[in-house]
């Protein structure tokens, strides 16, 4: 079956993601008629559209058949991938990370960084964060009443948090938040490199500019932390190596630029979208200062209700069966999150933010081999933030609309712009 074209259509469409409710109702509707159909649009390639928890999960746990990193990891057109492959020397990434490889490179490269940000590892980075969110709620608090709490906070917050642990310095913040939304915020007008709408041929020019400025600069963090290595993560990275074997130029540089942008970006969009359920709901704060022993419970709704990555894409390498569809060796196939977070089949009232729920087997992380490796150290920051935060908060509302990030790929609430009053 093919999806119809309204809906293929409203699911690629960036501007679908800054109107959420647009993205919702098509991704219901094909949860209900047609929940793994392929969409085929004439400048992409056939893709199917995964839009249910089970059929992700079923999906994320077979890497082997199921590969990251053989057509473009994100939603791309046809023309588009081929240029990326002019670029790249016929890879179809821009970008070699974490996310866009498989098999046993993709092990070998996890290893560098994985025991360092298991739980037990960050635990004694508690009291540093700590301090850290304690400096950004004053300086939240500092504003007498009304901000952004988007740009002004949870921009800042997890960037530093970040900057700390890769070990760079925080005069360099700025250029690495202005390269971060470069990088992911590409279709947005307000946040991209040229601040103006992008034809697809200015988009990829701007990306790889902006993917060659962060080269440059993890070029000298390269001589810098194999001159002298220490603890920090860049450091770890700079150093590692496959064998005897540093990694290869764009196996380093797709380690920083990972690390580097979505280590903060999508734990800024989800500090971001769970303010704005929170001004939304005046309850919600009396309930948290009441219970604040449901904090995480708190954390991981915000996860699932924001869903910072939208999509990843994959390719199979043979043929099977997902859900009685037969997929064929060579299919792309687009797996929604933020459709598979909302699977009225998982969730009571999936579009309602509740932190009451017994269970919330969110998947905004993903699932299996790829899930995020930075996850732990993401729970532990929200939750340090908000714990420092809802002790000083009185009141909190929207004080005006809020905007959300015109993309389909990473994005969040770009302005939550709220009134509050303090204890």
């Amino acid at each position: 079956m093919t999806i119809a074209e309204d809906l293929a259509r409203t699911i690629i469409d960036p501007k679908s993601y800054a109107k959420r409710e647009l993205a919702d109702a098509a991704f219901a509707r094909l949860r209900a008629e047609a929940p793994l159909d392929q969409a085929v649009l004439e400048e992409f390639d056939p893709f199917w559209v995964v839009t249910r928890h089970a059929d992700i999960k079923e999906i994320e746990r077979q890497p082997n058949i199921f590969h990251n990193g053989d057509k473009s990891t994100f939603l791309s057109p046809r023309d588009g991938q081929e240029r990326v492959k002019m670029l790249t020397g016929g890879e179809p990434n821009l970008i070699r990370s974490l996310v866009s490889v498989d098999g046993d490179e993709h092990k070998a490269l996890r290893s560098v960084v994985f025991p360092h940000v298991t739980p037990r590892a960050i635990k004694p980075l508690e009291d540093q964060i700590r301090a850290i969110a304690r400096e950004f709620v004053d300086h939240m608090l500092a504003f007498d009443g009304q901000c952004d709490f988007a740009a002004d906070v949870a921009f800042l917050y997890p960037l530093r948090v970040i900057m700390t642990v890769l070990g760079v310095p925080q005069e360099d913040e700025p250029f690495m938040l202005k390269l971060t939304q470069e990088l992911f915020n590409n279709a947005d007008p307000e946040l991209n490199r040229r601040r103006a709408e992008l034809s697809p041929d200015e988009m990829l020019k701007s990306l790889w500019e902006t993917t060659m400025e962060l080269e440059n600069y993890f070029a000298e963090v390269t001589k810098k932390f194999r001159a002298q290595p220490t603890g920090a993560i860049n450091s770890l990275i700079a150093n590692a190596k496959i064998g005897d074997e540093y990694l290869n130029h764009r196996q380093l540089m797709g380690y920083y630029i990972i690390a580097a942008t979505a280590g903060h970006d999508t734990t800024s969009n989800t500090t971001a979208g769970a303010m704005w359920a929170l001004a939304e709901r005046p309850e919600l704060l009396k309930a948290m200062q009441d219970s604040p022993d449901r904090i995480n419970a708190f954390v991981e709704e915000s996860i699932r209700w924001e869903v910072p990555v939208k999509h990843f894409m994959r390719s199979a390498v043979e043929d099977c069966e997902i859900d009685g569809r037969q997929i064929r060796a060579g299919d792309w196939l687009m797996l929604s999150y933020q459709s598979a977070n909302r699977d009225e089949t998982v969730w009571a009232d999936p579009f309602e933010f509740r932190i009451d729920r017994e269970q919330n087997p969110q998947i905004a992380f993903g699932y299996g081999v790829h899930v995020c490796l930075g996850q732990h150290l993401a729970r532990m920051e929200m939750r340090i933030l908000w714990e420092e935060l809802f002790k000083r908060l009185k009141s909190v509302e929207m004080n005006g609309a809020g905007e959300r990030t015109i993309s389909n790929f990473v994005c969040g609430p770009k302005h939550v712009p709220i009134r509050f009053t303090v204890n």
